[in-house]
């Protein structure tokens, strides 16, 4: 039986390379042949839609070079097709105002290249999928390390509405978070006596990541399809500045079929196995497309096809400070520094200036000064004071662009 929350890595720009949880695992590929590599999904969503050609190359890690001269397109069960635009780069995509999957429908992607080699997937039907109910979270404790390390954070999970006797799901997710730099640059240096305030302060940004996981369900049994308490995600609150201030998710819920359900199969027995890919018979399941003239040759990759649905939960700092979780702490030192607090090349080298000072520091050393210390009641300089660059301006790991759908919460 599938276990629960099963994620996995599926790259296929790197051949078919596969990872469970940060372990990576690329299966074998005995006696080399330059494999057809497809990627592409279509949904329900009203956006376009991109399906990646590439080919294997004969080194191991070597990245696979993409298709630039095919003809894509994809034909529905009422003979309407539907043709995708080369952008470069092995990529083909549909216009949005043109194309959009509907539940019911079935659909075929085809793939021409040169005179001689065409493509075809497996039909796919077009599935409804229920909608998420309700995505929330709990403290747990998590081993890691081969159980020798026991980590403290939170688990994401989601319960769903009852399906149509759905039966197979996969999920993925996009995590937004707002996070601010311990030190940020609140002055610019021109000498001792002239130190402005700067007027556009970089504190407070955003940053994102698309998680190119796979999350598949176990087979269910009887009639009931509800999804109830899914693991989709685990955080450790020390291992990076998600949780400091307000973290947000958008997980997006597909219904699969069991063929596609059995392709993800494989590639959990392909992993955990480490062997070559085609070492056993019948072979696993690896594609649905299939060459038209030659249904002997070997492609790698799935042409996708499912209605989604999406929700976001948004979790403030406020909903995790009482949980008593180990957060994390950002790896920024602040310098706080007079000239004759510099350590001199030899007894006898006069003390820097105020001015060598800032130079050793953000001319020789990359620091960033951010701001001035003064003798307390007086506008007398004390200390100048530096960090390192990506703690004094959050631009520089992430963007202040804020998203269209944020909304402070703390």
């Amino acid at each position: 039986m599938l276990r629960t929350g099963a994620k996995f890595i599926f790259n296929l720009a790197a051949v078919f390379t596969l990872m469970k949880c940060i372990d990576p695992y690329t299966p074998k590929l005995n006696g080399f042949e330059s494999f057809l590599v497809v990627e592409g999904m279509i949904t329900d969503e009203n956006t376009s839609f991109t399906v990646k050609l590439s080919r294997t190359l004969q080194e191991q890690n070597a990245t696979p070079t993409p298709v630039l001269d095919a003809t894509v397109f994809i034909t529905d069960d009422e003979a309407k097709s539907t043709s995708l635009k080369n952008i470069g780069a092995g990529k083909y995509t549909t216009e949005s105002i043109e194309f959009q999957g509907i539940i019911g429908k079935t659909y075929i992607l085809h793939i021409h290249i040169g005179e001689s080699a065409e493509y075809e997937s497996e039909p796919y039907t077009m599935q409804s999928v229920p909608e998420i109910d309700s995505i929330y979270f709990a403290k747990v404790q998590e081993l890691s390390d081969n159980g020798t390390v026991n980590n403290q954070g939170i688990r994401i999970y989601l319960d769903s509405k009852e399906g149509n006797n759905n039966k197979y799901y996969r999920w993925d997710f996009e995590e937004t978070w707002k996070f601010k730099v311990p030190s940020p640059k609140k002055y610019n240096y021109l000498n001792d006596t002239t130190i402005l305030p700067v007027t556009d302060i970089k504190e407070y940004c955003w940053k994102f990541n698309k998680s190119n996981e796979v999350l598949i369900n176990p087979v269910f049994s009887g009639q009931n399809s509800r999804i109830v308490k899914e693991p989709i995600l685990f955080l450790d609150p020390r291992k990076s500045d998600r949780l400091r201030l307000q973290y947000s998710i958008l997980i997006r819920q597909y219904s699969i079929s069991k063929k596609e359900h059995d392709f993800w199969n494989s590639m959990i027995k392909i992993n955990e196995s480490g062997g070559d890919i085609f070492a056993s018979q019948p072979f696993p399941v690896i594609s649905n497309i299939y060459n038209v003239n030659n249904p002997n040759e070997r492609v790698l990759g799935y042409f996708h096809v499912s209605a989604v649905k999406q929700k976001r939960k948004n979790i403030p700092f406020s909903e995790v400070a009482g949980l008593n979780l180990p957060f994390y702490r950002y790896p920024c030192v602040r310098i706080e520094m007079a000239p004759q607090d510099y350590p001199r090349a030899s007894p006898y080298a006069p003390p820097l200036t105020w001015n060598g000072l800032y130079e050793m520091y953000c001319k020789n050393s990359n620091y960033y000064f951010v701001e001035p210390r003064y003798f307390q009641g007086t506008d007398k300089l004390d200390k100048l004071v530096f960090t390192k660059p990506e703690c004094a301006d959050c631009e520089l790991t992430g963007t202040r662009t804020k998203p269209d759908f944020w909304i402070d919460l703390n």
